[in-house]
């Protein structure tokens, strides 16, 4: 008995000077394996984006854990998030990085939000046209406010009038890329960079767990959340022409439970789309990248319609 306690003193002596080991917290479940359809647990920090539900935005509780395995993929990459609490339910090379084309410009709106100045008018400059394919064709010298600009982008997608945004609001497109690669840090967004400010080709790059993350808060922020809403503005010129600037995202007007978010397509990136939708006080977000024109808008839905459907 004596040799028993003696070795159980020298035991807990010894557990109790031992080094403990360190477990990194990955910041908002950054490096989490992304198999299978389980949720991961949810960091401390991740909890950060459910501030802005106080004001009375919906999600109003998480989603439940689907019962049944995730569809199986026919893209590059998806990530299916909870934008109540970040948490990620399904993800298919969602740590890839690769060029996500058009869906950049929520970095983009959000560092616009930023400004806090929406109302501020814009003059438009001749360099400002030089982004091609899809283009306002707005004109040098005319002038409108930062919010029917921000409207125009995030529903009809066009590439002049993120450059127009972006040299308004940081002086130049250069110091607002510098401003869209320090949000995407501060949103723990470790495996993106970006080039330019409305995701034609360069030397830029994401992920889908990444733009997840930038959906959450965009998600979250109020002005941005009620123009991805939207199917069609009408968009007032200058001279008085008003034009129909109907919405990219073809689900917004065929499926009253999606709320929208932003598409995007090159060459390189493939056919990409953020989808947004809630029911029953829950919310998801889907991110589909590298599909094609035919496959895009069913691969979205069925992930948004299995993460919904224990809602």
């Amino acid at each position: 008995m004596r040799f028993i306690a003696a070795t159980l003193t020298l035991c807990s002596i010894f557990l109790a000077f031992a080094p403990v080991p360190v477990v990194a917290a990955s910041p908002f479940a950054q490096n989490q394996k992304l198999s299978g359809h389980r949720p991961a647990p949810i960091p401390a920090e991740a909890r950060k984006v459910r501030r802005p539900y106080a004001g009375g935005l919906n999600p109003s509780r998480p989603l439940r854990t689907p019962d049944t395995p995730a569809p199986q993929p026919n893209c590059a990459a998806v990530c299916v998030i909870d934008p109540y609490n970040g948490n990620v339910l399904y993800g298919f090379n969602a740590n890839t990085r690769r060029q996500v084309a058009s869906t950049q410009k929520i970095i983009t709106a959000l560092c616009v939000c930023d400004t806090k100045d929406l109302d501020k008018m814009v003059t438009i400059k001749a360099s400002d046209r030089l982004a091609p394919p899809i283009r306002l064709n707005l004109r040098a010298g005319e002038q409108y406010s930062r919010r029917d600009l921000l409207q125009a982008m995030l529903t009809g997608s066009f590439n002049d009038v993120a450059v127009s945004l972006a040299r308004d609001c940081a002086g130049s497109v250069d110091a607002f890329v510098d401003r869209m690669n320090a949000r995407a840090r501060r949103m723990r967004m470790y495996n993106t960079h970006f080039e330019n400010p409305n995701g034609l080709p360069a030397q830029q790059y994401s992920t889908a767990y990444d733009m997840a993350l930038a959906a959450c808060y965009a998600y979250n922020n109020r002005t941005i959340r009620s123009m991805i809403n939207i199917p069609a503005y009408e968009f007032r010129r200058n001279n008085g022409q008003v034009r129909m600037i109907r919405s990219t995202n073809r689900l917004l007007t065929s499926h009253p439970w999606v709320q929208g978010m932003k598409t995007g397509y090159t060459n390189l990136a493939g056919k990409c789309l953020i989808s947004c939708a809630s029911a029953n006080g829950r919310a998801v977000i889907v991110v589909v990248l590298g599909s094609t024109s035919r496959k895009i808008w069913g691969e979205s839905l069925k992930y948004l319609r299995w993460a919904l459907d224990a809602a």
